[in-house]
Formats: structure tokens, C-alpha cells, sequence
């Protein structure tokens, strides 16, 4: 005869699951900090399922061993990680080679835009890849000690690491919710130890002592947070570089959702580039590097200008809103510098910047700034000198030709853009025309085009041709190199926005550019970056060489989409995720005498991985019920319904992009035939109305039709990646939603 079963034994069983339960509830709480460190709410969806498919595997029945249960967690883990982040995925969800490769590459590019990026960081691949993956892995672990081990108080040292980083990572005080949301998590973790049932008053009381103590500490330590980063170099090894990696800054500014302003302007007569530092070396497929400036003379103070260098002179004053770095930034060259508090500010002439040896943040200062202006025919005439010949007070060092390594083909591609010009100015013109001409088949975008093992620089001219200004700015300087052009990548910022009395320059204002050095004038600006949101600066030299070529003018047909982009006050969203809108899987206490887990498992995988499919559906059935009726609003609801679908099928919209240059992109990617072509140009010519109108007006009767013949043609240019099928990434960018707004 069989001994009875102990008592307590099926109450047990129902403890396992509260654990279970718990467990999972205390991670995304404990995650609450994050929020204040990605941008968006996507981040938060992506945290939940992972979170939820961990939980779901750990009610596995009681029998199976704990070893077993992390083994089959961490399987179904990876095969999230495959399924949301890979595209080679054997089945979709499989690790093979090529996916675990893909996975390794975004993981290399959340590390940079970790380590010089500013907070909040845009939800990119590699970030949601970087936080999705880490909270699933604090999930299992956490599971593993609470419920496996039966030691919830331990497992509060993983979920400590969730709350650390984001401590570390913010700039900007984290609010009383970040330490109260945690504090609750580590409640809930300690509650469940005994069984929520069992011991429910005193479940309560340590839950809300645990809010308590976390909302008392959020108040009384409200500045919690550094300086944004773990570590930043101080330029004392490592090659004598100085600071962070400029163009991993650059792009880190440039893709905060919520731009942060950094200098108010005064006395500036005309838009001008805010030189930061200037980049000498390069490194093949590494790009542009900073290194140590040379020595120079101590500010504030008077500073000599270089040989040859005249313009018209002005008294600049920049106020610091929020800039703290090595480098001061400078506009054109300058005369003088005053009103700066710190006196361990230096000036190299030769790279033409300003640098400290440790970061500083000043309240702001006055610049003595001469802007050259420089003629076409003065620049043609001038001629550029590289090689330190003797005697030759004119002469730039011969590191500023340097193209060692650099493969031939960029200096065939280099010859062939140029094959017309007879003068170093005309080939600078030829090549920022290449890149930046209306016909040109470049595009400015954050989101680089992936290698495919190939030379960078050869893949980012011939293949992927999309980048943004470290790329343009990178390859004409190389180019130019090859031509005997001495030339050098200024990183800084665009002139900002003009706010009557004074410009505001933010971090959506970062930007990298190339000057190109002429014998006798100097540093001479040259932008090779295809800026279509009005931040680009065309310098009057380079627009009286156009005018001399009136067959390079192009018309814009107003009324043809696929013509010159048209400046926007409603640009289209850039990436302002919405909420992924999930809900944390979870499973009821299981009942004396067992409870089937199984159906409970596959119907809240099956619910996860219905959702996003099921939301997409309701919006494109909306989105055409506004497009049926007509309204005002219909141009609209057409448009985003577009940009989803086409965001459905691997091609998004960019965050630069009007209106035009996204219909562009569509009919490009999507090799729309003439007669969609001719519907998509009635879907702008409406939407513009509706967007730019003084005073909204119904939507044409033909533009439902129009919209419908689009979509037709946008569907029948392939289906979407089976990744793609579960979870529409206009679901999870929320793009088409902010699109909505504009």
C-alpha cells in the first residue's frame, strides 16, 4: 500500500505558481527605471513577452527538475531572441550560424550607442535586442534562485542590476516611481515565498512597506543618476585619443526622440556650422578618429588667425543650456575667446579646436569670430597645397592626404565623379553634387544599411548608398584624398532653429562635415550629407558654382511626387515607438489534485502571439473607415495606412523624410508600375492639402480608390518575413500612429 500524501503536499503545488507568478511580476517592475533610459514605451512590450515566455515555461508541472525547467527557459529565450531580432532564423525561430552572427552584430551596435549615447536612447534594434535579452536573462535567473532554489531574498541581486543600470546610464534624476516600482517588485518576491493565500495580511503589510520605503527614497535622494555613462576616457592612453567617439556622440544625439536644447545663440549674422573638433586620421573600416590636439594658446584670451584667413568679423555669445564635453565649440575662426570660468581651455590652430583635458560645462562665453567668404573663383583660383614643403607657410601636413589602406576602387569612383573638373574646388563641388543633387540616389538616414563583408567605405558608395553624416562626411573626405585634395571631417552642429532673438541648437542639431583645405583661404566648408529637413547649410561658393551650370538645374514638378522633396512643417515621424501594448502572461494557482499547465501555456503563447497581428488588423480596419467616410481626415488615415503597410514590408519611413521623399521611397522599394505610381501622386497632392491647409477641407471622392490601388501594389511586391507576419513592425514602431498626430 502507498504511504498518503503528506499534508500540505497540494497546497504546495499552488505555492510553485504564486512563485512563479511573482517572480515574473517583480522583474518588469524592477525594469520600471529603464523607462528613463530608452525612449518610447516599445522597449516595455518587447520586456513584457520575454518576461511572460520565461514565466510561462517556469509553471512547467512540479515534476520536472529545476535544471530542466532553466534549460528549457533559456531554449525558448533564444528562440524569442531569433524570432524578434534575426531574419535567417532556421523557421524563424531557430539559432543557426548566420542568426546568432545577427544577433552578435546587434549586440556590437547596442554597445556603442550604450557607451556614447545620451539618454533617453531611441528604441533601435540594438537597444530593444540589448534590454529585451537582458531582462529575459534577469527573468530566468530570478526564477531559477526564488522558485528552483527557494531563495527569494537572494534573487534580489539580479533584480539590483536592472535598477543599477539605468542609475548609472541617466543623465537626468530618475522620478520617485523608478525606486517605488522596484521596491514593490522585491515585496511581491518575498511575499510569494510562503504562498500569497496562506499568509495574506502579511503578504500586504510587506508589499506596502516595501512601497514605502521606496517612495521615501525617492524623495529624499532626488538626484540619482551620473553623468550619463560608466566611463569616458580621459586621453591619457589608448592612442592619445581624447574623449568619446565623436560620431558615435553625433548619432547618439541624433536619435533621442525628445532633441534636448544645448546653446542659445546671439550675434551670429548668418546660419554657420558650430565646430566641435576636427577629425585628421583614418582608419580603414573603422572611419574618421580623434587624436591628441597639439598644444596651442591658453583661454581665455586672444587667438592668432591662420595665415591668409579674412571675412567679415563678429561678436558671438553662446549660452550653455546643457553642453559638457573636451570641447569647446568654436564658429569659423576664432579671434578671441572670453567669459570662461575655466582657465584649462586650450587652443590648437592647426585642427582648429578648442579642448580641455578633462570634461567641463560652462555657463557660456564670448567669441570673437571672423567667417570667411570665400568667392567660386577665389577658391578656383587657390588651389590647395599638401606636404609640408619648406618654406611654404600655407602648406597643410601631408596626414591630411593620407589614404593608406583605403581599397583603389574608392579612388576610381573618386576619379570618375570628377572626371569633368579641372580645379580641386570643382571636384570638392562635383562630389557634395553627387551625393546631395536631386538625382542622386544616396539618402540620409540613421539606420546604415548592413555589410555584407565587403571594404565599408566601397559597400556604403556602390551598394547601400544610406547613412548619415558620418558616412557622407567620411567618404568625400576619402575621395577627396585620393584626388590629392587635403581634407578633414569637422564634427559639430548646424546652425539650429532661429528663435527670433537668438538660435536654439539641440541635439537634433549634431552633424559632421568636411573641410577641404585651399591654399592662402584656409579650412573651406564642403556638406556632402543629403539633409532634406532644412538643417543643411549651402555656402554661397558652392551655390555660384551651380548657378554657372544651369544643365545640372533641376525643375521640381510640384504636382509629381517623385520630384524634388518639398520642405514640411509636418515632416513624417521619425521613431516615437508607441506602447507595445502586451499583457504579462500569467497562469491561475493551480488546484488540489493538479491543473493542466499545458492548455494554460500554449493559450497564452498562442494570446502573445496573436496580439500584435490582431491590433494591426483593428487599425487598418479604422484607418479605411476613415478613408471610406471621407472627411477631413481621410487623407490622413490614407497616407498612415500606406506607411504601415509599407513598414509591414521592410521599408519604413525615415525620420527626415516629407511627404514627397517618402512616396519616393515607396515607389523605388516597392517597384511600383505607372498606374500606382499615377494613384500615390493624387494620395500626396491630398494629404499635403490636408496637412498644410489654412482651413481643412474633405478628402476627393477618387481618393479611396487611389489609396486602395496603392496598397494593392505595395501587397503584391512581396509578402512580409514570417517575423514580420507575427509581430508588424508598424505594430510595434508605432509610426504610422505618430503620423497621425502630424
Amino acid at each position: 500500500m502507498s504511504s498518503p500524501a503528506p499534508p500540505g503536499a497540494t497546497a504546495a503545488g499552488a505555492r510553485d505558481v504564486a512563485a512563479v507568478l511573482g517572480a515574473g511580476a517583480a522583474v518588469l517592475l524592477a525594469a520600471a527605471p529603464l523607462a528613463g533610459v530608452v525612449a518610447g514605451g516599445s522597449w516595455l512590450g518587447h520586456a513584457a513577452v520575454a518576461v511572460g515566455l520565461v514565466t510561462a515555461v517556469g509553471l512547467l508541472p512540479p515534476r520536472v527538475p529545476a535544471p530542466a525547467v532553466v534549460a528549457a527557459q533559456g531554449a525558448a529565450w533564444l528562440a524569442l531572441m531569433c524570432a524578434l531580432f534575426t531574419s535567417t532564423a532556421v523557421l524563424g525561430v531557430l539559432p543557426g550560424p548566420a542568426a546568432l552572427g545577427e544577433l552578435g552584430a546587434l549586440l556590437v551596435g547596442a554597445r556603442e550607442q550604450v557607451a556614447s549615447g545620451l539618454a533617453p536612447v531611441a528604441p533601435t534594434p540594438e537597444i530593444l535586442l540589448l534590454v529585451t535579452g537582458s531582462i529575459g536573462l534577469v527573468a530566468i535567473v530570478v526564477q531559477a534562485v526564488a522558485v528552483g532554489a527557494g531563495a527569494p531574498a537572494a534573487a534580489g541581486i539580479p533584480l539590483l542590476i536592472l535598477v543599477a543600470v539605468p542609475v548609472a546610464l541617466d543623465v537626468d534624476p530618475l522620478p520617485w516611481w523608478a525606486l517605488v516600482a522596484p521596491a514593490v517588485g522585491f515585496g511581491v518576491l518575498l511575499a510569494v515565498r510562503s504562498g500569497v493565500r496562506a499568509r495574506l495580511p502579511g503578504a500586504a503589510a510587506l508589499v506596502a512597506a516595501a512601497a514605502v520605503v521606496g517612495l521615501v527614497a525617492g524623495l529624499v535622494t532626488p538626484m540619482v543618476g551620473t553623468a550619463g555613462r560608466f566611463g569616458t576616457g580621459t586621453g591619457g592612453g589608448g592612442g592619445g585619443a581624447i574623449g568619446l567617439s565623436p560620431f558615435t556622440s553625433v548619432r547618439g544625439q541624433l536619435a533621442q526622440t525628445a532633441p534636448a536644447e544645448l546653446f542659445r545663440v546671439r550675434g551670429l549674422p548668418r546660419p554657420t556650422y558650430l565646430r566641435a573638433l576636427t577629425l585628421r586620421d583614418f582608419v580603414v573600416d573603422v572611419g574618421f578618429a580623434a587624436g591628441r590636439p597639439g598644444p596651442g594658446p591658453e583661454l581665455p584670451g586672444a587667438v592668432p588667425l591662420p595665415p591668409g584667413v579674412t571675412g567679415p568679423t563678429a561678436v558671438v555669445t553662446v549660452e550653455n543650456v546643457g553642453f559638457r564635453d573636451y570641447w569647446l565649440p568654436v564658429y569659423g575662426a576664432p579671434a578671441e575667446l572670453a567669459d570662461l570660468q575655466a582657465q584649462t581651455w586650450i587652443y590648437d590652430g592647426g585642427s582648429g579646436t578648442a579642448y580641455s583635458r578633462r570634461p567641463q560645462e560652462e555657463d557660456g562665453w564670448t567669441q570673437v569670430a571672423v567667417l570667411p567668404e570665400p568667392t567660386a573663383e577665389q577658391l578656383r583660383a587657390a588651389g590647395s597645397v599638401g606636404g609640408d614643403p619648406v618654406g611654404t607657410a600655407d602648406a597643410v601636413p601631408a596626414a591630411y592626404l593620407r589614404t593608406v589602406g583605403v581599397d583603389e576602387r574608392v579612388a576610381e569612383l573618386a576619379a570618375e565623379v570628377t572626371a569633368g573638373a579641372t580645379t580641386d574646388f570643382d571636384r570638392a563641388v562635383a562630389l557634395v553634387d553627387w551625393f546631395t543633387a536631386p538625382g542622386s540616389t544616396f539618402e540620409y538616414s540613421l539606420a546604415t544599411t548592413p555589410g555584407s563583408g565587403d571594404d565599408a567605405l566601397v559597400e556604403f558608395l556602390t551598394v547601400g548608398r544610406t547613412g548619415y553624416c558620418e558616412q557622407f562626411a567620411t567618404a568625400m573626405a576619402v575621395m577627396l584624398r585620393t584626388l590629392g585634395v587635403p581634407s578633414r571631417v569637422a564634427v559639430g552642429f548646424t546652425a539650429g532653429s532661429d528663435e527670433g532673438e537668438h538660435r536654439s541648437v539641440s541635439t537634433a542639431d549634431a552633424h559632421a562635415w568636411v573641410e577641404v583645405w585651399f591654399d592662402g583661404l584656409g579650412w573651406t566648408v564642403f556638406d556632402p550629407t543629403p539633409l532634406a529637413d532644412g538643417r543643411a547649410i549651402v555656402p554661397p561658393y558652392v551655390e555660384q558654382a551651380r548657378a554657372r551650370d544651369l544643365d545640372g538645374a533641376a525643375d521640381v514638378d510640384a504636382g509629381d511626387p517623385s520630384a524634388g522633396a518639398v520642405p514640411s512643417a509636418a515632416p513624417l515621424a521619425g521613431p516615437d515607438p508607441a506602447d507595445f501594448g502586451t499583457p504579462v502572461p500569467g497562469a491561475p494557482a493551480a488546484e488540489a489534485g493538479g491543473f493542466p499547465f499545458w492548455p494554460v501555456v500554449v493559450l497564452v503563447l498562442g494570446g502573445l502571439a496573436l496580439a500584435p497581428t490582431l491590433l494591426r488588423r483593428r487599425e487598418r480596419a479604422r484607418r479605411l473607415g476613415d478613408l471610406a467616410q471621407g472627411g477631413p481626415g481621410a487623407a490622413a488615415a490614407g497616407w498612415a495606412e500606406l506607411l504601415a503597410e509599407s513598414t509591414d514590408r521592410g521599408v519604413p519611413p525615415v525620420a527626415t523624410d516629407t511627404v514627397r521623399a517618402a512616396a519616393r521611397r515607396m515607389v523605388r522599394e516597392h517597384r511600383l508600375d505607372e498606374g500606382a505610381q499615377q494613384a500615390l501622386r493624387q494620395v500626396v497632392v491630398a494629404v499635403e492639402a490636408g496637412w498644410y491647409a489654412q482651413q481643412a477641407a474633405p478628402a476627393p471622392p477618387e481618393l479611396a480608390e487611389a489609396v486602395r490601388t496603392v496598397r494593392a501594389a505595395i501587397v503584391a511586391s512581396g509578402p512580409p518575413r514570417l517575423r514580420d507576419r507575427v509581430v508588424p513592425p508598424s505594430v510595434v514602431s508605432g509610426s504610422a500612429a505618430a503620423l497621425r498626430r502630424g
